[in-house]
């Protein structure tokens, strides 16, 4: 699915980061080692790398991931890309400053398995960004999966990423605009952790 949306003309989610990212960047360690999971056709990972930060973009399409090489290079940065499947990738231990999951949507299971990964994998005072679509997103059409169990609940989330220290936990409803597929009013939560020092 995901090699045949990215091989679509232009960017499926535009070539602006994603708003909260945008919004939220400033708490990641400055100059820092940070993955993005799901990063897509780059869009997040290649801001990261503008303002200076070491960007490791994983995603399990190889057509994003050749355009978000793209990306980068026509903005004058690099970033690494990783062709993974993230249900089976390593994170390793107090590995990354900074870890970003802006829309990475996945089945319970392994939601959960990748968050315990997550808090493995930040080093001590290294910071996590997420958004994601709410249970309540179901059936608006504005983004998102179209199955619950895909969307993420606020409480369970933090249950999963027990270990960080919350500076941002919040449910909210907010207008997105990121291409083709994100598009309207939208429900989402929204988390910004530290992995204590």
């Amino acid at each position: 699915m995901w090699d045949q949306r990215y091989a679509e003309p232009g960017f499926a989610y535009g070539t602006e980061p994603n708003d909260f990212l945008r919004a939220q960047a400033d708490q990641l360690p400055s100059g820092g080692e940070v993955i993005c999971l799901a990063d897509g056709e780059g869009r997040n990972g290649v801001f990261l790398a503008e303002r200076g930060h070491r960007v490791t973009a994983v995603d399990l399409s190889t057509v994003g991931l050749k355009k978000a090489a793209g990306l980068a290079a026509e903005r004058g940065v690099s970033i690494e890309t990783v062709h993974a499947d993230l249900e089976d990738f390593d994170l390793g231990q107090d590995r990354w400053d900074g870890v970003v999951s802006v829309f990475c949507h996945m089945p319970p299971k392994i939601r959960t398995h990748l968050h315990r990964k997550i808090v493995r994998g930040l080093r001590p005072g290294g910071v996590l960004i997420l958004e994601a679509y709410s249970p309540a997103q179901l059936g608006r059409g504005t983004g998102g999966p179209p199955i619950i169990e895909m969307l993420y609940a606020l409480d369970v989330c933090r249950a999963e990423l027990e270990g960080l220290t919350w500076v941002v936990a919040q449910e909210t409803e907010r207008a997105i605009k990121e291409g083709r597929y994100h598009d309207g009013e939208s429900a989402v939560i929204q988390l910004v952790g530290q992995k204590p020092r």
